[in-house]
């Protein structure tokens, strides 16, 4: 059966993200910028904390613009942003590109599914959502391995080429976007909505409870350890890839360790999927509590195995990407099935929102290490510090270990 243009076009809007091209890099540039670890983790943290603070009121204007035109903002904000590492050197000036980069996912966060489940309403039909959702996502990332892979050539060719092809892509996407239709709002969605007095005990209710809180707290770490860490993988790989390279032919040893950047970071994309796809089979095995205390207390204890050997260190970092993946589906059901219907948007956020300011003193914590005592120890930092703070958290209160009597609503 023929794709219908509406949707042919949502494929190409989601096979022209731009991260794909400065991902693998982005740390290895600010590095050669002059940056030091601690300043490049204070602008992830500043980034974190703007993504959060820009939640309301984008997502506000993007009532008042529609949601293609919100999307269409969101890539011209990344546009713009790229070009701006072109010319910037100084640490105020990285300072605006990230709070333009903060933007950009501000604009887009959840704003996509939004627009193609209206359209689909519209001009087809909302069964066929998740089909459709699904194959976006698998042509977004298989878009997505494609240009990390050329991104570690690019940038060995010139540090400044994957942001010059991140940019044209951005501007091809906007092209596309343009083409997009602006579906309709009915009349009821603004009423739909809870008003920030409505909120507050709504998620007080869902997140506050025994087990849910200690779970949002345990997880919120987690993730941001593996945030953190993700500002260092890229100077500690290309360290061991030359170790890696160094045994083998001559032909092969003499290609740079930051060609194979885009390599690793399409093996993170396609390990992810796997561990993602499997998450149900990891939660029937160890349970909910037992997937969600485990699997990220494995994966810290993992974290110190760099200090010993750094050979070890991009192993690790597969674990660390299969871990997240993992873990996060658990989470949302486990969410999803103690927060009523009316409200759950609203839930959900607040518990992202804990999510991304847990990051910010990870975030310094492993740039400040990694400026005194290397990338390495900062990673193991990351892991000591979840082992000591996750373990207060479970021994306090068992994260997912809800009293029967505040159990999912649905049971």
């Amino acid at each position: 059966m023929r794709t219908p243009g509406v949707v042919t076009r949502y494929y190409l809007y989601e096979a022209t993200d731009t991260a794909g091209f400065v991902w693998p890099v982005f740390t290895l540039f600010l590095l050669s910028r002059g940056l030091s670890f601690t300043e490049i983790a204070t602008l992830s943290a500043t980034m974190a904390v703007l993504v959060v603070v820009g939640e309301v009121p984008t997502g506000y204007l993007g009532d008042r613009i529609g949601r293609r035109n919100s999307l269409v903002l969101g890539r011209v904000a990344a546009v713009a942003s790229l070009l701006g590492f072109l010319v910037v050197t100084t640490f105020p000036g990285f300072l605006v590109l990230y709070a333009l980069w903060a933007l950009t996912f501000t604009f887009a966060s959840g704003t996509a599914e939004a627009w193609l489940y209206d359209t689909l309403e519209e001009r087809l039909d909302t069964d066929q959502f998740t089909r459709v959702r699904g194959r976006g996502r698998a042509v977004g990332s298989w878009a997505m391995a494609a240009t990390m892979v050329a991104s570690g050539f690019l940038y060995v060719g010139d540090r400044e080429w994957p942001f010059v092809a991140a940019a044209a892509v951005g501007v091809v996407s906007v092209g596309v976007l343009l083409t997009m239709p602006e579906p309709s709002r009915g009349e009821g969605d603004e009423d739909e909505r809870l008003s920030v007095v409505e909120a507050l005990p709504v998620v007080r209710g869902a997140l506050g409870r025994p087990g849910v809180r200690s779970l949002v707290l345990y997880v919120g770490l987690f993730y941001g350890a593996v945030s953190a860490a993700d500002d260092l993988i890229q100077p500690i790989a290309v360290d061991a890839f030359d170790g890696y390279l160094a045994v083998l032919p001559a032909a092969a040893a003499g290609l740079p360790g930051e060609a194979l950047l885009g390599f690793l970071y399409a093996g993170f994309t396609a390990v992810a999927g796997v561990a993602s796809d499997n998450a149900g089979r990891l939660e029937s095995a160890l349970g909910t509590t037992g997937a969600v205390v485990v699997v990220p207390a494995v994966v810290a204890v993992c974290y110190l195995f760099p200090l010993v050997a750094t050979a070890t260190a991009v192993p690790v970092f597969f674990v660390l990407k299969a871990g997240r993946a993992a873990v996060a589906p658990v989470t949302g059901q486990f969410l999803n099935d103690r927060v009523e219907s009316v409200g759950r948007a609203t839930a959900l956020s607040a518990a992202a929102m804990v999510f991304a300011l847990v990051r910010v003193p990870l975030k310094l914590l492993a740039g400040g290490v990694a400026d005194a005592a290397g990338p390495v120890a900062g990673v193991a930092a990351l892991g000591v510090a979840f082992l000591l703070t996750g373990g207060v958290l479970v021994a306090v209160e068992r994260p997912g270990a809800v009293p029967t009597d505040v159990a999912s609503h649905g049971d």
